[in-house]
């Protein structure tokens, strides 16, 4: 928009200087017939009648109004009668003489030269007889471009400074014109990538049309993510029903089973359905984020309690493996949702017992560091393989080293949108005391 403005201010600018120089040329012009007719004038008045003839003395000050003006010269011829009386023989026109009292202007060339000329013709009484007297009085032009130009020159600085002045002008009124614009739409950019709610914020009445569509936008932005959530939800939690079922009959068939192909090939139903169960559930908590993150619970939680409970909870699942868990932890408190925070410590605790080795430790210390609670998970399986937080935080995106492994990949997805919607975060690295990662999930203290 400045750049168009800054066209419009140029356009501008040269108008006015084409007009400005246009009038500059035509008072110049106005100013040189003015004089010329002045000087004429004078001349014509100095003739007067001796003994019956026409005599004239030249007026020094008709020459001298000239050439007050500029250095141009100056050419004259005074005629009466038919004949010349004083002046440039063959300075002549080819018109026909102007009537007495008449003032005519002329453009004509002398000796190549272009002049600007006036005739003007009196009547002098001469004993008995009126005697027409015509003064032809002449100049060149070259004034008139100097004066012209002087003043084209002056014009074009004068459009230059009103250009550079609209220029900064324009920049500076359009800056202010879209300060709301901006900063409506930095408010929008700082928002999470799933904070669809209304946009509140005092702006000009010509931006409430753009408000209001973008508010329709987001409205129907949020109803059809809530349709795909409710549908993943649904879709989750109908297929984790049969699949509970199935693990029931393959487990009380595996009680039955006598040989040992049986048994194995049960044990494989068994740990597929349980895979299946779990990738179902992680659905589930993902859906449950999208639903509670737009309007979280500030409650105080003991992270040292939510972790002792988290760990009681998944210590079944690290006996199928022979995996111990060992708890340190120290009274910390946070403020947030305790649901999705279970859920997040609940997934990256799966995480670790899922890809650590049968027979291995996971230690799981909660403590703090300056303003911040910290919830480090350490466990002994194959590590990160020098793979970012960025990258396997990412949905469905799961690690180089664990693809023999069936996973969902929404793990650390979920724990990553829950720390960072209670403004902590989450960080992976390798397990400093050998083998295997961590993931250091932290929290704004209470």
């Amino acid at each position: 928009m400045t750049i168009s403005l800054a066209l419009v201010a140029a356009l501008l600018s040269l108008l006015s200087w084409s007009m400005v120089a246009s009038f500059a040329r035509q008072a110049a012009e106005r100013t040189q017939d003015n004089i010329l007719a002045a000087s004429a004038t004078i001349i014509a008045e100095a003739i007067r009648s001796e003994g019956g003839e026409v005599r004239l003395e030249l007026p020094y000050a008709a020459f001298a109004m000239l050439g007050a003006v500029s250095e141009d010269r100056v050419f004259y011829q005074i005629e009466t009668a038919g004949e010349i009386l004083t002046g440039y023989e063959d300075l002549t026109t080819g018109s026909i003489a102007p009537a007495a009292g008449e003032v005519r202007f002329e453009t004509t060339e002398y000796l190549d030269v272009p002049l600007r000329m006036v005739r003007m013709t009196r009547t002098v009484l001469a004993g008995e007889e009126a005697v027409p007297v015509t003064v032809s009085l002449a100049q060149t032009r070259n004034g008139i471009g100097t004066i012209a130009g002087d003043l084209s020159e002056t014009a074009a600085a004068l459009s230059v400074a009103f250009f550079v002045l609209a220029v900064a002008l324009t920049g500076f009124v359009a800056q202010l014109s879209l300060r709301p614009l901006n900063e409506l739409a930095q408010a929008v950019a700082r928002r999470g990538p799933t904070d669809l709610r209304p946009v509140r914020r005092q702006a000009p009445s010509e931006l409430t049309p753009l408000i209001g569509s973008l508010n329709r936008f987001m409205e129907r932005l949020a109803g059809s993510l809530r349709r795909s959530e409710e549908f993943i939800a649904e879709a989750a939690h109908r297929v984790r029903t049969p699949l509970a079922t199935v693990r029931a009959q393959a487990e009380v068939a595996l009680h039955g089973a006598q040989s040992h192909d049986d048994k194995q090939r049960l044990r494989q139903m068994i740990r597929a359905i349980d895979e299946s169960s779990r990738s179902a559930g992680q659905l589930l908590d993902h859906a449950t984020v999208a639903y509670r993150i737009e309007d979280l619970s500030r409650d105080t939680i003991n992270l040292a309690e939510l972790a002792a409970s988290v760990a009681a909870a998944l210590e079944p699942t690290a006996g199928l493996k022979d995996i111990e868990i060992r708890l340190e932890t120290s009274d910390v408190a946070t403020l947030g949702d305790k649901v999705l925070l279970e859920s997040a410590l609940r997934n990256v605790l799966d995480n670790a017992i899922k890809y650590s080795p049968d027979e291995t430790q996971i230690s799981l210390t909660v403590d703090q560091q300056g303003d911040m609670a910290c919830l480090r998970i350490c466990d002994q399986g194959p590590g990160l393989a020098g793979q970012s937080t960025t990258d396997l935080t990412k949905r469905f995106a799961r690690g180089a080293t664990v693809t023999d492994v069936v996973g969902s990949g929404l793990g650390l997805t979920i724990a990553s949108e829950v720390l960072q919607a209670h403004g902590g975060g989450i960080e992976l690295a390798d397990n400093p005391k050998g083998q295997g990662a961590c993931a250091i999930l932290t929290l704004p203290k209470a």
